[in-house]
């Protein structure tokens, strides 16, 4: 590909986007600048798609590189290791942004890498990175329905701020990232003090506003320099495998979904799984049908019966009304050597939390391109394989943790007190013991109660909660309090916090175009 270059303004800043200069043997790589903050994102994918499975095996990793800043990693190692948590949070941020958009039946190993190699210290390159990730997807040969912009949205002195600068952010009500197409929002993360519903909404509808300008930009660009997509071997399915599936198991598959127990109706969907091996051979070197194709039918199969049982019959898997929430139990002072503990049920989710005071060696030290720092406050997040009921590994944290962890705990920073009237470090642990859905939210729960158990005077209650969407054509259902199958079923996953008055966080995963 020969060099190629485009620069366009999103309020006020020029972003220039290059290629065919760095990294060119990649699927597609793109040169982000804005100031002088340069971020490089490849793209890369596999040669053939893998067989036994059936979704799409997508890696991201974002580094910010000490370099950028004229710096060295500082301890005894001087090479970069393992990601920080900021980063793991980008790299969540930046895959949840792609994955609805690629298209149908894609299933190659796929990696995206963004690296930071110039920071200026003003223009923020996480949600730049995002930009630039979609850049190199449009210009490769990787099907991608279409571009993917991302802005972060700041709120000072009542003015909604599009990519605020790092020292700007420092003042700012609000935190929000989000990304999305040229007509539709896709994922969205943030942080506020105890904005409101319509001030919320104002900022996301201004974000998608310079999302649009950058979609259509990137779009331009492939049109004219992009590589064509290789859609070959995008795997479909058969019409007649789902057909067949469905006439098999269907009955069942309803039974199944009026068991309100999470054990039983699971042990029902197993003696399914168990009838689809036997009945179409799938241990077997010569099956009737491929195994993934089996499989991805079932789930299509259970999914659509799921909406059709909420859409035409109004009625959840537990029997519950759209907006009702599951029975809540909750306890403090549950642990007597703590200086403040919860446990906070939820239907079948529970988590219990501890808070742990003490002074100033008890922060949370970390580094990064902004200099070292250390966290008064800090929340760590134990997902526990039996609180699922399975065998599993225990140790670092993987991602998911990181994420949920972090959510929980920018939930809460919004009603600490200030640090001159309660000059402690907070350090809260959040235990899962349960989990049918939303345990990030009953982190958040556990967490305020635990803090207030200790005597930490928190400025309101905060609590958090789990939405759900179902769409169908042109009829939809939101679903309060969502339990794991719905998750896992439907269209949407919005976690929301904060109290009667305002908003402290809010994350929205989504499984559409939008």
């Amino acid at each position: 590909m020969d060099p190629s270059k485009i620069t366009f303004t999103i309020e006020g800043k020029e972003i220039t986007l290059e290629t065919g200069l760095i990294a060119k043997q990649a699927n597609g790589a793109v040169l982000l600048h804005v100031g002088d903050t340069t971020i490089l994102s490849t793209v890369c994918s596999g040669k053939k798609a893998l067989d036994d499975i059936d979704f799409l095996p997508l890696r991201v990793d974002y580094q910010e590189k000490f370099s950028s800043i004229g710096k060295t990693p500082g301890g005894f190692i001087k090479r970069q290791g393992k990601p920080t948590i900021k980063e793991i949070l980008t790299s969540r941020l930046t895959d949840r942004s792609f994955r609805p958009l690629f298209e149908d039946g894609y299933y190659k190993d796929t990696q995206i890498l963004s690296y930071v190699y110039s920071y200026d210290s003003i223009h923020l390159p996480d949600v730049l990175a995002i930009c630039a990730a979609s850049a190199a997807l449009a210009i490769s040969d990787i099907p991608l329905k279409k571009p993917v912009g991302a802005v972060r949205v700041g709120y000072i002195n009542n003015e909604y701020i599009i990519n605020p600068t790092a020292e700007e952010t420092k003042n700012s009500d609000l935190d929000l990232i989000l990304s999305g197409t040229d007509d539709a929002i896709l994922m969205i993360e943030g942080y506020s003090n105890f904005l409101t519903e319509e001030q919320i909404l104002e900022a996301i509808d201004v974000g998608h506003k310079a999302i649009k300008t950058i979609c259509l930009e990137i779009s331009a660009w492939a049109a004219k320099i992009g590589k064509e997509k290789n859609r070959k071997g995008l795997h479909v399915i058969d019409q007649k495998i789902i057909d067949d599936v469905a006439e098999k198991t269907s009955a069942q598959i309803i039974t199944a979904l009026s068991v309100k127990d999470k054990k039983l109706r699971e042990a029902d969907f197993d003696d399914l799984n168990a009838k689809l091996i036997e009945t179409y051979k799938l241990d077997t070197l010569e099956p009737i049908y491929p195994k993934r194709d089996v499989f991805t039918a079932f789930k299509k199969i259970s999914s659509s019966l799921m909406r059709k049982k909420i859409l035409e019959e109004n009625k959840r898997i537990d029997g519950r009304e759209f907006n009702e929430i599951r029975k809540i139990d909750s306890e403090i002072g549950f642990l007597g050597r703590t200086h403040g503990s919860a446990v906070f049920t939820r239907g079948e989710t529970q988590a219990i939390a501890v808070c742990t005071l003490g002074g100033e060696n008890m922060a949370e030290r970390y580094e990064d391109l902004h200099g070292d720092g250390a966290h008064r406050f800090y929340l760590h997040y134990f997902f526990p394989p039996f609180s699922v009921g399975e065998v599993g590994r225990v140790g670092f944290p993987g991602r998911r943790e990181i994420g949920h962890g972090k959510l929980a705990e920018r939930a809460l920073m919004s009603t600490l007190p200030d640090q001159k009237d309660f000059p402690y470090i907070i350090r809260l642990e959040a235990n899962i013991t349960e989990s049918n859905g939303s345990s990030s939210m009953a982190s958040v729960c556990s967490g305020c109660l635990s803090l207030m158990d200790a005597g930490v005077p928190i400025k309101r209650p905060v609590s958090g909660i789990a939405m759900g969407l179902i769409i169908e054509e042109e009829k939809f259902v939101i679903l309060s309090d969502i339990m794991g199958t719905e998750d896992a079923l439907g269209d949407m996953d919005f976690k929301i916090t904060g109290d009667e008055n305002g908003i402290t966080a809010f994350q929205m995963d989504i499984k559409v175009e939008g």
